[in-house]
């Protein structure tokens, strides 16, 4: 499995990217590979501000539907408009084309709360 060491991790098994004050969001590799075929993503919250740990959608997968939990506070600034059509691009890319939102980041001191790729690891008990 794949953790690249530029991202920060969630003990929900989302990555975030950081861009300045922007962030995009995505499900680990890991997560991909437990969930299995992903049929469908749904982001309902284009626009709005929510907090650390809130709701910003589901993903849906052979197996199960799986609530999505936003990394850092900030607004929901896009969705990937890829996935509506090819949402299997979590599965195939998924910290690539599989990403699956952009953020504005309300509180830079949060980040302070993410997992390194290291710790991630860890969490799940991966071994290199």
């Amino acid at each position: 499995m794949n953790f690249p060491e530029n991202l920060l991790y969630t003990n929900e098994h989302e990555w975030v990217r950081i861009e300045g004050h922007e962030a995009y969001v995505g499900i680990t590799d890991y997560a991909q590979n437990e969930l299995g075929e992903i049929v469908f993503v749904e982001v309902d919250t284009l626009g709005e501000t929510l907090n650390q740990a809130d709701v910003f959608g589901v993903i849906e997968a052979v197996k199960a539907v799986n609530s999505l939990f936003l990394p850092l506070s900030g607004q929901i600034l896009d969705i990937n408009p890829a996935l509506e059509d090819q949402p299997e691009l979590v599965n195939q890319d998924p910290y690539g084309e599989g990403w699956i939102i952009r953020t504005r980041i309300a509180n830079e001191a949060e980040k302070a709360s993410l997992l390194t790729a290291e710790a991630y690891r860890a969490l799940i008990h991966v071994t290199e």
